[in-house]
């Protein structure tokens, strides 16, 4: 097959292509014309933390990149003032414009540690969106039956269990499908949960004429507790903002059996070469810990780069292998007495007071290999703080 070593690439940490067979069309449509596909995804910002379970989809975008396409990410505006369309996520309330606005700079520059900034288009729907009229808005809406979101699964058994469905959230996936005509979309990328929504994206491109789009559909990426979907609220996340020495321990802490999700949907290794890791990991003839450790390795890499990927292994063999405390910790300088709470927020150790709380609740805060109990605790000499597993920090006067 003509695009053979392309489609490997596009199939590697993929779910599904919907359907595969016009995305060799496409293909070749561009190769023939010297024009670049247009590869979609869209985000609502409605928070600004990523983790590397967000980039999944974005590390296929960059595959796309790679291989002369143009990337276009689409700033939900629109979509984010509507809040969690499944009714499940309370920490997805509605948000203002101004809170959109923020967010999303935060956001597209963790998308950047993937994305190549010159192959990448941001839109935002306010350009389309922005001008449309009633007129426009009950236009779109008559080219959907009820029947065909009824056969959302999310939709269908809320309305079944007699809970809340505001006629704004069945707008959510008219708005995003809409996206797709806006922007003339080849291919859109997105989780598995939004097969609905990205299918309705084809249907609206069929009713305005337009060649369809295709569906690249990643899975879900595992917390690090091996159990749930990674996400900020249950703590099982690497974010991007994450130290390296912090994502690499917490690389480490997956189970096993994680190795080979992780190498396919959160890092750049080629498909061949996965395979044959995964081959050697179920040969036995490995420790799987050596082969975490180049997991560990070729994750912190692709954001801070080699050095500190190494860096980071050697203070991790020394912290856990070797139980010593690291050499090169930072230092804070203190006028005693001082409240533990306030001087591990001041070293920037801890982002918050009430992260410093929950640390110790969980035993998770020692001075000198003391654990501590007391949220008013006050620091009166030179000591060593561990926070959590991987952060040290030199208490001086």
């Amino acid at each position: 097959m003509k695009f053979a070593e392309e489609m490997k690439l596009i199939r590697q940490g993929v779910e599904e292509i919907i359907p595969e067979d016009e995305l060799l069309k496409k293909l070749e449509k561009s190769e023939k014309t010297g024009k670049p596909l247009r590869i979609k995804y869209g985000i609502d910002p409605t928070g600004s933390d990523v983790h590397i379970g967000h980039l999944v989809p974005i590390r296929k975008m960059r595959n796309f990149q790679d291989l002369g396409h143009t990337g276009v990410i689409i700033i939900g505006d629109f979509t984010a003032q509507i809040g969690d369309p499944t009714g499940r996520d309370e920490s997805r309330p509605p948000l203002t414009a101004d809170d959109v606005k923020k967010n999303a700079e935060k956001y597209m520059d963790q998308l950047y540690t993937v994305l190549d900034k010159e192959k990448t288009e941001v839109r935002w729907q306010t350009e389309w969106f922005g001008n449309m009229n009633m007129s426009d808005v009950l236009k779109l809406m008559g080219k959907w039956t009820l029947a065909q979101f009824m056969a959302h699964d999310t939709f269908r058994r809320r309305y079944e269990e007699g809970l809340s469905l505001g006629m704004h959230e069945i707008m959510y996936p008219i708005l995003q499908s809409y996206d797709s005509v806006a922007i003339e979309s080849d291919i859109e990328l997105g989780a598995t949960e939004q097969t609905f929504n990205i299918l309705c994206g084809r249907d609206m491109q069929r009713y305005f004429g337009q060649e369809q789009q295709i569906a690249i559909l990643s899975p879900i990426l595992m917390g690090t507790d091996g159990v749930n979907k990674m996400g900020k609220s249950l703590g099982n996340y690497i974010a991007v903002y994450d130290t390296a020495q912090d994502k690499y321990g917490k690389v480490m802490s997956i189970p096993d059996e994680l190795i080979i999700n992780y190498f396919n949907y959160a890092t750049i290794v080629g498909p061949d070469e996965v395979a044959e890791i995964e081959k050697e990991l179920m040969s036995g003839n490995t420790n799987p810990k050596l082969i975490k450790q180049r997991l560990a390795r070729e994750i912190v890499s692709l954001y801070h780069g080699k050095e500190t990927a190494q860096e980071a292994e050697n203070t991790f063999n020394t912290i856990f292998s070797q139980k010593k405390i690291p050499d090169d910790m930072p230092e804070f300088q203190i006028t005693a007495p001082a409240r533990i709470t306030e001087v591990l927020v001041e070293s920037g150790l801890c982002e918050s007071n009430s992260e410093v709380k929950r640390l110790i609740r969980q035993n998770a805060i020692s001075i000198d290999n003391e654990k501590i109990n007391d949220f008013e605790f006050m620091l009166t000499k030179p000591v060593i703080i561990k926070a959590g597993k991987r952060r040290f920090l030199k208490i001086t006067l």
